[in-house]
């Protein structure tokens, strides 16, 4: 049997994220790459799919060009069978090969539950913070030390606004981020061992991020357009568990670690649900969480990152297998690749890539548990007219509040969703409170909400949204929709292909 060959016969009705994408080993894509073919993609492989059929066919198939690699009659016909059937896309599915597994993350960067840290891995991981904040903020120049608590925060909100958030690259940036301040808190003498633990925010607060030094942090110096002097601030346990609530983090939870493809921000896939659970989870928080201006001041924001990108790990295990750049390409399915591409995978200010973040060496103790009563999905309000689409009745409808001018809402903001009145959903978008003054908001103006509803709370009854800005209670928080560009309201019905 050929090496890149798996068990199983002929498949009668093949998808390419159940079964196509692994027809093809890293040798195969890098190969084909320098002749401007890409292998890795669904769009890519689509285009030349033809090219590819003839070339690998027996009796005398021209690539590839090693007989370890070269497909079987089986493959072939299975290949064929993707074809002539309009190049299904389908849902991932468990592989028996493990064809895209990344190598084992090393054992001394272990990433943990706060909940459940030793005594020694407490008193460590304070004396770490503790040695971090007190880092001078200024060089001798004056200017921020950028290894200083006050420098490292001050990248994601003010005074540096490099966060590239509601973007391709969002989980890439923020992998890199945190990773860059776990180093440095492995810079304070005696905590060269220390790893940053994660909260899952689907359980409260852990009592130790109530203690000093991560209760609380106070800005050395005043920034633009803050207060000062400023103290970080967090909402009790109860209003924080019933924020989540309202704003459905655990629900997006669920339903981004339930998908196929990684998608993008306001389309579909892990990236679109990630982000809004992500979202909810800052305004959930506390006032200076759902602030992108001062949100890494609040030493809980390590934390609640650092489960961030747990769950994105958790989403790139198999049966998804994007562990490897080559297999997360291949959950790139609509959108473009080219933020993974030289000249392209850019994560100001660091100068670690975007395709360096996919197989990045990082270990957490658990992952999330993935729904196992929950089949991997992949729903869109629209699909090629090629491809074959259930409805089905348990499906929700999909909601959608679209091209909300979002620079001239001044900070972090709500959308409501209301039936007859009462409202039945809420959305959370987190932002600066100036965003005209962020390139990446600019680029990014119009935005949409998602929401997934049950048929049975909207059907029969009259809709409309609210925008609300939650930290504008003295002078009423909500925003005329004429302010934000007259957003429209688009339900449709999800479909999955078959």
């Amino acid at each position: 049997m050929a090496e890149n060959d798996a068990p199983g016969g002929v498949v009668a009705s093949p998808t390419y994220m159940g079964d196509i994408r692994f027809f093809f080993r890293p040798e195969d894509v890098q190969h084909m790459a320098f002749y401007g073919i890409d292998l890795a993609t669904y769009d890519g492989l689509k285009k030349h799919a033809l090219q590819v059929y003839i070339a690998t066919a027996l009796p005398n198939p021209e690539m590839p060009p090693d007989s370890a690699g070269q497909w079987s009659a089986d493959r072939s016909l299975t290949f064929k069978n993707w074809i002539l059937q309009g190049y299904q896309l389908g849902t991932a599915t468990a592989q028996p090969t493990g064809k895209f597994q990344a190598m084992a993350a090393p054992r001394d960067r272990v990433r943990k539950n706060a909940a459940s840290l030793s005594a020694a891995e407490i008193e460590a991981l304070k004396a770490a913070f503790t040695g971090l904040m007190q880092r001078d903020p200024k060089n001798a120049d004056d200017s921020v030390d950028p290894n200083s608590y006050f420098g490292l925060a001050g990248l994601h909100g003010l005074p540096g606004i490099w966060c590239l958030h509601h973007s391709f690259p969002f989980n890439p940036w923020h992998r890199v981020y945190i990773k860059q301040f776990e180093d440095q808190l492995r810079s304070i003498p005696g905590c060269e061992d220390v790893t940053l633990p994660y909260w899952d925010f689907t359980t409260p607060l852990p009592a130790l991020l109530k203690e000093s030094p991560f209760a609380a942090y106070s800005l050395p110096q005043a920034l633009k357009g803050q207060a000062f002097p400023y103290t970080t601030q967090r909402y009790p346990d109860a209003t924080i568990a019933q924020k989540m609530e309202h704003y459905r983090v655990w629900d997006d939870v669920a339903t981004s670690l339930n998908q196929s493809l990684w998608g993008d921000y306001n389309t579909n896939g892990y990236q679109d649900y990630s982000i809004q659970a992500h979202d909810g989870g800052h305004l959930a928080t506390g006032p200076t969480m759902a602030d992108q201006d001062v949100s890494a001041f609040d030493p809980v924001f390590w934390f609640y990152h650092c489960n961030i990108d747990r769950l994105w790990l958790t989403w790139q295990q198999p049966p998804v297998d994007a562990t490897t750049l080559i297999g997360f390409k291949t959950t790139i399915a609509a959108g473009d690749a080219d933020w993974l591409s030289p000249g392209l995978n850019a994560l100001p200010p660091f100068t670690t890539t975007s395709d360096d973040t996919i197989a990045f060496g990082i270990a957490y103790d658990e992952l999330a548990v993935r729904s196992q009563e929950v089949a991997l999905e992949n729903k869109t309000g629209s699909v090629s007219a090629a491809h074959r689409f259930s409805i089905k009745r348990t499906d929700p409808v999909s909601v959608r509040v679209k091209d909300i001018d979002r620079l001239g809402i001044p900070g972090s903001f709500e959308v409501n969703l209301l039936a007859d009145g009462e409202v039945i959903a809420t959305r959370a978008f987190f932002q600066p409170k100036s965003p005209r003054d962020c390139a990446n908001c600019r680029q990014r103006a119009l935005v949409n909400i998602d929401f997934r509803i049950d048929a049975d709370k909207i059907l029969d009854r009259q809709l409309s949204i609210e925008i609300e800005v939650p930290r504008l209670e003295e002078s009423g928080t909500q925003f005329p929709l004429s302010q934000a560009g007259n957003p429209t309201i688009n339900a449709r019905l999800l479909l999955g292909e078959e």
